[in-house]
């Protein structure tokens, strides 16, 4: 980060990945201002900022209008467990497509630089593995998903004309699985929910066979990949892949958090869900020359983390 103090907005910004980029901007001194509808996140991931003067929470739908004074915006607002955003798809898709246009538009008037969080899911069930970000995907306009997929295929394609149309300073990444504290234990995620299953001694719920893989990164890698990518050159736009190249099978990761929990779940197998990706993993080497990034916290460490956030959160509902 530079010296100088910045007025930053992040969009979705009392969500898991939104409230630990406020407390990290925070800490760095720059001013936040926050929007967030609460339908997915939560005011007590940004309760220790609420007194910080340089912290301001509004609670806002980003489908409607709005305009601040900043130099910097990132936009996250965006359900992203299937759970969330398939419950209520048509929001889901205003999210992506309204939510961007209106972020776009304050840019446009500010000259602020702007932040598309996109996701891996822009891959959809991908035929290349790893995904390379020259990679178009192989995503279902109808589906189950696609509210969520096409949604943040579009907010691409808005952010990409937008600065070919208008000369606004974008950035793209896309983001692969994350993981850590703050994540909700009721929000459908893989690893909360075997977390939540594995210290309840509750089956622990696998789709498929769980042979299925994906990628885990921790919070805090992610967090510092974001603001490599906001601070970098500015001819570097992207989109750019964030996440960990470690692949593990569902039923691997199932395993693992077993062992770290010493649970006594025992694991049951459900169907597996429509248009659900048979591999996820990201080529990052773009991500590692242009920004010189990679993921430092390997799985188990990042586990016992998040055990021990969610540890806490189950004794405090006793």
């Amino acid at each position: 980060m530079g010296k100088r103090s910045k007025k930053i907005l992040i969009t979705g910004g009392a969500g898991f990945i939104g409230s630990h980029l406020s407390e990290y901007l925070v800490k760095k001194g720059h001013q936040v201002i926050c929007l967030d509808d609460l339908s997915t996140g939560s005011k007590k991931n940004v309760a220790p900022l609420l007194k910080n003067k340089n912290f301001r929470f509004i609670k806002y739908d980003i489908s409607k209008p709005f305009y601040y004074r900043v130099d910097e915006i990132y936009n996250l607002a965006c359900p992203a467990s299937p759970l969330h955003y398939q419950k209520d798809p048509v929001k889901t898709m205003k999210t992506n497509i309204l939510g961007s246009i209106n972020a776009l538009e304050m840019a446009r008037k500010n000259r602020a630089k702007i932040l598309q969080a996109s996701t891996s899911e822009v891959y959809g069930d991908a035929l290349q593995h790893p995904q390379k970000e020259g990679y178009w995907g192989n995503v279902n306009p109808v589906g189950i998903r696609s509210c969520y997929d096409e949604g943040k295929r579009c907010a691409e394609t808005l952010f990409m004309d937008y600065h070919r149309q208008y000369g606004v300073a974008i950035k793209i990444v896309r983001i692969f699985n994350t993981y850590g504290p703050k994540m909700s234990s009721d929000d459908g995620r893989v690893v909360s929910n075997f977390i939540v299953q594995s210290l309840k001694n509750q089956p622990i719920t696998i789709y498929g066979r769980g042979r299925q893989t994906r990628s885990f990164q921790y919070i805090d890698d992610l967090i510092s990949g974001i603001v490599k990518m906001m601070d970098s050159n500015p001819n570097f736009i992207g989109p750019v892949n964030l996440g960990s190249t470690k692949e593990f099978t569902i039923k691997e990761l199932a395993k693992k958090i077993i062992q770290l929990t010493k649970s006594k779940s025992p694991i049951v197998y459900k169907p597996l869900p429509l248009d659900d990706p048979k591999q996820r993993r990201p080529d990052i080497g773009l991500a590692k020359r242009r920004l010189g990034w990679y993921p430092k916290i390997n799985l188990e460490k990042g586990l016992r983390k998040t055990i021990d956030y969610f540890q806490k959160e189950l004794a405090l509902k006793k």
